[in-house]
């Protein structure tokens, strides 16, 4: 079965368990990144920083996912210098991007399914992928996650989805 219904939390700026389940996953997009980094190009290829923020917006709405989409990028760049300063605005608007698109999403669908989940990625790939042709200039430089990092866009679908399924019976 590829779809199924989950409870969606929103949990607003004034309760304490948005900003712990935030702190929780910006931990993930710390952590992953460093393992990811292990490999040539991990962060180019698997696209880490991202999987983290799509699980707490899908599941946890949108400040929860908006606030790890944002502290994620810059908590990496200042404890490890990845992203590098030049890059951070992409990223963080490649990030908001997908956590407002998978929030809104899981808020419309109330299920959790591939096509969602592609969604979402998709919409964050390509407004981001825009953005980032508009700030740099560079058509090559905006279509490399989709050219380097498709590994990793495919990991954000079908991992997300499956943990996303695996937290609709545990969470």
């Amino acid at each position: 079965m590829n779809q199924s219904t989950t409870k969606i939390y929103s949990f607003g700026y004034a309760e304490m368990r948005a900003w712990l389940t935030a702190a929780v996953f910006v931990v993930g997009n710390l952590l992953l990144p460093q393992l990811c980094h292990l490999i040539p190009q991990g962060g180019l290829i698997l696209l880490p920083i991202y999987f983290f923020t799509l699980i707490a917006a899908y599941k946890f709405g949108p400040f929860v996912g908006v606030l790890t989409a944002v502290a994620s990028p810059l908590l990496n760049s200042a404890l490890f210098g990845m992203p590098i300063p030049a890059l951070l605005s992409v990223i963080l608007i490649k990030s908001v991007v997908l956590a407002l698109a998978a929030s809104f999403i899981a808020s419309r669908t109330q299920k959790v399914s591939l096509l969602s989940v592609t969604l979402a990625v998709a919409a964050y790939q390509i407004i981001g992928s825009l953005a980032e042709w508009a700030i740099t200039g560079s058509l090559a430089a905006a279509l490399q996650d989709v050219r380097m990092g498709w590994p990793g866009i495919l990991l954000q679908i079908f991992g997300g989805w499956a943990v996303l399924r695996f937290a609709n019976e545990k969470w």
